[in-house]
């Protein structure tokens, strides 16, 4: 990936001093045009994602698991859409007067991003309320580890452009994970609910938005598992989202965010409510 990583010196400067080469032309509108929710993009947005892109591949570092070789194709699809839902935002600080690169902030916590050809099988233990420890295997397309890296499955990455009708994008979805875990305290766990930066929504303090954001979040989780509950006693029609947004408010965020960023439409249909608090949150920047 030398095309695209110059020297290791770059990444320890501050990003408004670095002069990084940009991905090669040809590249980046292949990635462009082959991810849909990238090619709706206008200009400006497509060159300002480029812009993101560039600097996160100089700050983080790309593993292939298994033997695979990672390409700057490969690298640089990741690294767009993993820059996508910070396109508008604000830092983590709420600074209105910071550059656009400091949204990159929000991934600040971790360097390694780690490419399995495919999923990759978890052991787990768990120990239940009467101290017996159970061990178990978990398929996994992705993970993200609070201040640790990101695994992807390459095959769920490769497929985004072909998931979009039902709302689901890894990358996304892991990197939602990371905004979600972003400034948490050592043995938390993400709970859905982000640091906002500054009152949004008409707020007129950091409290009060708070509190309107669980409030919002609390009732679309509800009613999606409520929905869910019913479709899968009753028979009726299975929810939009994926299934696994019932588990936690955490895999709600993530499994909805995926689908505010490639599906917007049909997120607007399903949760109206969850659309404008997104829209607060991730577009942010004036």
């Amino acid at each position: 990936m030398s095309a695209l990583l110059p020297a290791a010196l770059q990444r320890w400067l501050p990003r408004t001093w670095r002069r990084l080469p940009e991905p090669p032309n040809a590249l980046w509108q292949d990635i462009v045009q082959r991810h849909p929710f990238l090619r709706a993009l206008t200009e400006t947005e497509r060159q300002r994602l480029k812009l993101l892109s560039t600097h996160f591949l100089q700050e983080k570092e790309f593993h292939g698991a298994h033997g695979l070789a990672v390409t700057d194709a490969m690298a640089l699809s990741v690294a767009a859409q993993a820059c996508l839902p910070l396109l508008h935002m604000l830092p983590p600080s709420g600074k209105r007067s910071a550059h656009p690169l400091s949204a990159l902030d929000w991934y600040g916590d971790f360097v390694g991003i780690v490419i399995q050809p495919g999923a990759a099988v978890a052991r787990r233990n768990h120990t239940d309320a009467t101290g017996v420890v159970h061990q178990y295997e978990e398929v996994l397309a992705g993970e993200a580890m609070d201040r640790g890296p990101i695994m992807l499955s390459w095959e769920d990455v490769h497929a985004a452009p072909h998931t979009i009708e039902r709302g689901s994008n890894l990358v996304i979805h892991e990197f939602a994970h990371k905004i979600d875990m972003h400034g948490m305290g050592a043995g938390n766990a993400p709970d859905g609910a982000p640091p906002l930066p500054g009152p949004l929504w008409g707020t007129r303090s950091d409290a009060q938005a708070r509190e309107h954001w669980r409030a919002v979040m609390a009732d679309a989780y509800a009613q999606f598992r409520e929905t869910l509950s019913m479709a899968e006693r009753f028979g009726g029609d299975m929810p939009w989202l994926d299934a696994y947004a019932a588990t936690h408010p955490a895999e709600f965020f993530a499994v909805s965010c995926e689908a505010y960023f490639v599906n917007r439409d049909r997120l607007a249909q399903e949760f109206p409510a969850l659309l404008a608090l997104y829209d607060g949150f991730f577009r942010s920047r004036p």
